[in-house]
């Protein structure tokens, strides 16, 4: 075999290599979400259409926790820091945002559920967090996450022993879309209830 086909073949498999790296990386954030959500792994939450049918007397702390990342002008924060719901029970909280500058602000929430356990248990029937919000210049709104946790929670035998779970969000500015832009520019509101 010659240099020249030595060198070719080196590069193919150079290029098999980045190009197989590449691919993998790329794949790794949403198999790897995909996953979270499916199995409750770090303290991602499983989502359902309709609340469960088996409602339990034995009850469970839910904390509530709020936070907006750097640069992120809103005002955020739970109107309960704490309530108990029975197990299976369908319950709605409210977080409130506020947008105390003078211009439209969008917004996205990520989540997570501690202990990391319990995540695949916690399960969101509706939220604010599954699309983006806007609030336009001084607005301030009710925002509610419906929720339950799963009975089963009961079968586990690492997320049974959880007498509190913590419910986190936090909001993350992003790009307003222009058909929100427009509307900023025609209406001021404030004192919105989000709906389910």
């Amino acid at each position: 075999m010659s240099l020249a086909d030595r060198n070719k073949r080196s590069l193919l498999m150079l290029l098999a290599v980045v190009t197989f790296t590449g691919s993998a990386a790329w794949a790794s954030v949403p198999l790897y979400d995909w996953f979270c959500r499916v199995t409750g792994y770090g303290g991602a939450t499983i989502t359902a259409d309709a609340v469960g049918d088996e409602i339990l007397n034995q009850k469970v702390k839910i904390r509530f926790d709020a936070s907006t990342a750097r640069g992120m002008p809103w005002d955020f924060v739970p109107v309960e820091r704490e309530i108990e719901v029975r197990l299976g029970e369908s319950v709605v909280a409210f977080y409130e945002a506020s947008n105390p500058t003078s211009k439209a602000v969008a917004g996205t929430a990520s989540y997570n559920v501690y202990p990391f356990s319990a995540g695949g248990y916690f399960v969101k029937v509706d939220c604010f967090c599954f699309e983006e919000q806007v609030l336009q210049p001084g607005e301030s709104v009710l925002m509610p996450v419906n929720f339950y946790v799963d009975p089963d929670i009961l079968n586990d035998q690492e997320a049974s022993s959880a007498a509190t779970i913590t419910l986190s969000y936090t909001f993350h500015e992003t790009n307003i879309p222009v058909d929100s832009a427009d509307a900023a520019v025609k209406q001021i509101t404030t004192g919105k209830v989000r709906g389910i």
